[in-house]
This record gives structure tokens, sequence and C-alpha cells, in this order.
């Protein structure tokens, strides 16, 4: 499977992304899990079939544009919001970047790591994928110059705050249903989903600034654009508050731009246990 990745990363991105549109309906239709998973998200948010109908396609196209953006050559992106970082870095600040399951994930971390990682290197948070071969594929590319990356452990947490007050940043996906123990639930789109509680706990022991940022995917494979955008909270409000805040925010978010949102997610799926002991999860919720 590496030599696939390495082969369908010499293609140009808009037969990629056009490739990824039909694996996105092929996947819609042949998987009756994925549909009906799919489906129930889209009514929860209660927004009109028009708006959500291209996420099918795009899901696709977040599948096979990896190859390329890991292996590939540099693809065109341009900013969008940049000064917010440049703000906070000049202020010694680092930087809690929140970045949603919406649009191309991947491109964020790459563009900040381009841009600001030679002198503010970027923690990013990943779980590593379950396929060993995808695992030490994700390992190897993943690491490059200004972009570092924790794992979701003890230890990985313990890095990120180290990042922050060194004035560096980190980077995460806050709509990643965490482990037991790791988070609070709190309503998005109206349904309670588990959330994790990291991103406000690492902003609110560290004075760091929180920004949602997202990539969105270009028609045509013309590249992204790498969004920054403020993200209002209350300051040292409590775990519960905070996290309320934050999913609203991605929410507002995600309804400004259902077309680029991974709709199939397991959002609402329930936190499991992870294999280390409890006294491991307890001092994670609460470093």
């Amino acid at each position: 499977m590496a030599l696939v990745f390495q082969l369908l990363a010499r293609l140009p991105l808009w037969l990629l992304h056009g490739a990824g549109a039909v694996l996105g309906w092929l996947v819609f239709w042949l998987s009756p899990t994925y549909r009906r998973r799919f489906l129930d998200n889209v009514a929860q948010s209660g927004l009109p079939a028009k708006q959500w109908r291209a996420a099918i396609a795009a899901a696709g196209r977040l599948t096979l544009e990896l190859p390329r953006l890991w292996l590939g050559q540099p693809v065109p992106m341009r900013w969008q919001g940049a000064e917010l970082i440049e703000v906070a870095l000049a202020q010694g600040r680092g930087v809690v970047f929140i970045t949603p399951h919406l649009g191309c994930f991947e491109i964020a971390a790459q563009a900040y790591a381009q841009r600001f990682g030679q002198t503010h290197p970027m923690t990013a948070l990943y779980r590593p994928a379950r396929k060993p071969w995808l695992a030490d594929l994700e390992g190897r590319v993943r690491q490059r110059p200004g972009l570092h990356t924790a794992p979701t452990t003890l230890a990985g947490v313990k890095q990120m705050l180290k990042a922050l007050k060194h004035g560096h940043c980190v980077g995460l996906l806050p709509d990643q249903v965490p482990p037991l123990h790791q988070g609070v639930w709190a309503s998005f789109f109206g349904k309670p989903a588990y959330t994790m509680t990291l991103s406000a706990r690492l902003a609110q022991q560290t004075g760091a600034a929180t920004l949602l940022t997202w990539g969105e995917r270009l028609p045509w494979g013309r590249g992204y654009v790498v969004h920054v955008l403020p993200f209002a909270s209350t300051p040292q409000a409590p775990g519960e508050v905070a996290i309320t805040q934050l999913n609203q925010a991605l929410e507002a978010l995600v309804r400004q731009h259902p077309q680029q949102y991974l709709w199939g997610y397991a959002r609402y799926k329930a936190p499991v246990a992870e294999k280390a002991d409890a006294k491991s999860h307890t001092v994670a919720a609460n470093f």
C-alpha cells in the first residue's frame, strides 16, 4: 500500500480530487452503516440537502488528496487571517489551533509549518492509524521542519504544554471523540456529544491565544485557502462552559461551510476506555 501512496502522490491534484469525488459517492452508496450515520448527522443539523450534498464527494477528496500532501510536490495555498497568528506570536503567548473535521485539516498544519515553523514550531496532536503500514507512514511524513507530532497520551499532553510555555504553537482536532474521562458531554447541533476538554485546559493554563483554523479545498484542484479566525471564549470559564462555547463556535463554522464537513464521522459515539490505567486517565484529564 505504501507503493500505491507513492504512485498516487505523483498525480495532479485535480485528478486526485476528481477520482476522490467518485470514491466518496461509491462509499456512500455501498456502505449502509456509513450512509446511515452520514444522513443521521445531517438530519440532526437541520440543514437542507442542497447545502450538504457536496460533502459526499468531499469526503472522497479528503482521502485521495493525502498521498499528494504527504509525499508529493507542494500544492498551491494561500492564507486568510494570518495576521492573527502574527499578533499572537509577537506577544509571545503561543497559540492553540483548533481545527474541526472541515475541509482539508492536513493542509492547515503544513501551511503553518511552512510560514511560521522556522521560529515557532507547531506540535500537532494525532492518534496513529490502526494499520501498521499506515501508522509507520504517518509517523514519517508528518514529522517535517517546523512541525512535530504528539501522541494522544499523557506524554503528548506534557509535550504540548512545554511547547506553549515556550511561546510555540499546538494544534488539535477538538471535535474528535476523546477516551473516557478526558471529555465532557456538550451540545453539538442540539445533541449531546462527548467533547475533549484539552484545548480549553491548554489555553487556560498557559495563557495561549486560541484560534480557529481550517483548510478550504478549492474546486478543480486549484489548491487551498487556510482560514484563521478568532475564537471568543470566557477566560477561565468552567470546563462545561468553555466546551459549550467551543462547540457553538464549531457548529457556526460548519453551518457556513457544510459542503466540506466530514458528516460521516461518528461524532456522537460513546467514549471508550483506553488500555492505560485509571490513574493515567485522571492525570490526563486534570493535568
